[in-house]
């Protein structure tokens, strides 16, 4: 048995485990499964580990893309770019290696989605691993951004500085955080939503609901909207790539 699996804190809101499942029952993969495994705190890992000895690979959900990295052997080339971890690897010798394959998800599906110029500006809200995979894609596009966070300790902008002129000035608006994700479907990133207009794009990462109350509010005020279930397909097929070429680096260059 080929055992995967995806490790966060709060998982009822994900899709990997049906993805992956409809996966190995397209490919006739029986010896194949992938579970989820909440864990109170990234501590719980190695105990995860030692009680799984089929693991073959995981995903590495909110909140601990950062917190994992001491509990890995080595980094790709993705992770150390982004600082951050959502796929670790078996290598041959049993040592784990840290991917981030949001960079390439995001990247390739924020390409086909938004027609980005050489004056293309970008508001990026959140600062968790997920905003900083976000942010090493935008430098590969040459888009500039702001960070927008709650305590941006000197860098980036806060909710308050997002104004009506900051939003004019900004066609490309990411939502990074997890508000509006399933359950708690209600909740939306604190902007001037009254301020979007035709010219804006909004991408939001949440994929569950299909479509959140940020995305609601862009389409009403006539901006393109997207949700983040095409960069989880292409994160999870690079991770499905990884998994099954021990030591490769798959950058999606």
């Amino acid at each position: 048995m080929r055992q995967f699996g995806l490790i966060g804190r709060t998982l009822n809101y994900s899709f990997s485990q049906t993805y992956f499942n409809q996966k190995f029952y397209s490919q006739s993969l029986a010896d194949h499964a992938y579970e989820l495994f909440e864990l109170a705190t990234v501590d719980e890992l190695p105990a995860l580990l030692a009680a799984h000895p089929n693991l073959a690979g995981l995903n590495v959900t909110i909140p601990y893309k950062e917190t994992v990295v001491p509990y890995l052997d080595e980094l790709a080339t993705s992770a150390r770019r982004v600082g951050a971890v959502n796929v670790i690897e078996w290598l041959p010798d049993g040592r784990l290696r840290g991917h981030n394959t949001d960079l390439v998800g995001f990247r390739e599906s924020l390409r086909r989605f938004f027609p980005a110029t050489p004056e293309a500006r970008a508001l990026v809200l959140g600062a968790g691993g997920a905003a900083k995979a976000v942010s090493v894609a935008l430098n590969d596009l040459g888009i500039a951004y702001w960070s927008v966070t709650r305590n941006p300790l000197g860098h980036g902008l806060t909710y308050d500085d997002l104004t009506p002129q900051v939003l004019a000035a900004h066609q490309l608006i990411i939502n990074t955080t997890p508000l509006g994700t399933f359950p708690l479907v209600d909740e939306c990133p604190r902007l001037p939503y009254e301020a979007l207009t035709e010219q804006h794009y909004l991408y939001d990462l949440v994929y569950n609901p299909a479509e959140t109350v940020f995305m609601a509010k862009g389409r009403a005020a006539g901006a393109q909207v997207k949700n983040g279930f095409e960069m989880l397909c292409l994160q999870a097929e690079a991770a499905w790539d990884i998994w099954n070429n021990p030591g490769i680096e798959n950058e999606g260059r």
